[in-house]
C-alpha cells in the first residue's frame, strides 16, 4: 500500500486506516447468533413500520445501508419493495441470505463497504439506514451525505436510526475533533435532534424523534436511547 496523499480519496483512506473497524470485526461480531444482542432479532423498526402506516411509503426501489441480518430488507420486500442491501460483512449477509430463503423473497444483497458503491444518480425511492451512519467517521459524513443525495430520485425519502448522544447502548458525546486525538469512535458517535438536523440540512425534516420502546417478542423493534429521523430529498 503507498503511504502518500496525491488526492482528496488518498486523505480519506488515510484517516479511515485510523479509526475504521476493520471487515474482520464485524464478520467476527455477526458469527456468534446467539449473543445478546437486541438488533439480532428479526423483525423491522419501529419508525420503519410507522412510515408504511402514515402512507410516507408505498411501493418502489430501496437502498439499504449496513443492512447487518437483513431484517428491514426483509420487511421491506415483504411490502413489495425491490431491495438492494449492502453490508462490508460476509457473515452478516449470509445470515441475512438465509432469512430471505426462509422467508421466499429476492433481495439483491451487496458485498461492499457503502462507499465504494457504483450508483447511478436517482436510483432509489428510499434510502434506509438502521445502526450504520454511527459508525462513520466525522470525515466521512459529506460522502455519506453525497452517497445519499445521488442514490434518491427527486422527493425520494431518507431515513436513519442511529445513537442518541450518551445513550444506553453506545452514544459516544465526544467532540469530531477529540476522535482524531483519540484515534476512535468510542463504540459509535452520539447524536442529538439538533446534531442530525444540522448534518442533514440539505434535505426537507419529515420528523426527528426517539425510537419507541417495545419489549420482545413483537413484531417490530424499538428500543430505550435510538434516535429516528425521516427526511425528504429536495
Amino acid at each position: 500500500m503507498k503511504e502518500t496523499i496525491y488526492h482528496y480519496e488518498d486523505l480519506l483512506n488515510m484517516l479511515d486506516s485510523l479509526l475504521r473497524e476493520p471487515t474482520h470485526f464485524w464478520d467476527s461480531f455477526y458469527s456468534d447468533r446467539e449473543k445478546g444482542i437486541p438488533f439480532f432479532v428479526n423483525v423491522p423498526d419501529e419508525n420503519l413500520v410507522s412510515y408504511f402506516d402514515r402512507n410516507f411509503l408505498n411501493v418502489g426501489k430501496v437502498l439499504e445501508l449496513g443492512c447487518g441480518p437483513g431484517r428491514n430488507a426483509i420487511y421491506l420486500a415483504q411490502k413489495g419493495w425491490t431491495v438492494d442491501a449492502v453490508d462490508l460483512s460476509k457473515e452478516s449477509l449470509k445470515w441475512a441470505e438465509e432469512r430471505a430463503i426462509e422467508n421466499n423473497i429476492h433481495i439483491n444483497f451487496i458485498h461492499k463497504n457503502i462507499f465504494d458503491l457504483e450508483i447511478e444518480e436517482g436510483t432509489y425511492d428510499f434510502v434506509y439506514d438502521s445502526g450504520c451512519f454511527h459508525h462513520i467517521a466525522p470525515h466521512r459524513r459529506m460522502s455519506y451525505i453525497n452517497v445519499v443525495k445521488k442514490a434518491l430520485k427527486p422527493n425520494g425519502y431518507f431515513a436513519i436510526t442511529c445513537f442518541y448522544e450518551g445513550g444506553l447502548f453506545g452514544g459516544s458525546d465526544i467532540s469530531d475533533w477529540e476522535v482524531y486525538r483519540l484515534r476512535s469512535l468510542k463504540g459509535g458517535l452520539g447524536y442529538t435532534d439538533e446534531k442530525l438536523r444540522t448534518v442533514f440540512r440539505e434535505f426537507r425534516e419529515i420528523e426527528i424523534r426517539k425510537m419507541k420502546v417495545f419489549n420482545q417478542p413483537n413484531h417490530v423493534f424499538g428500543v430505550p436511547d435510538f434516535l429516528t429521523g425521516l427526511f425528504q430529498k429536495e
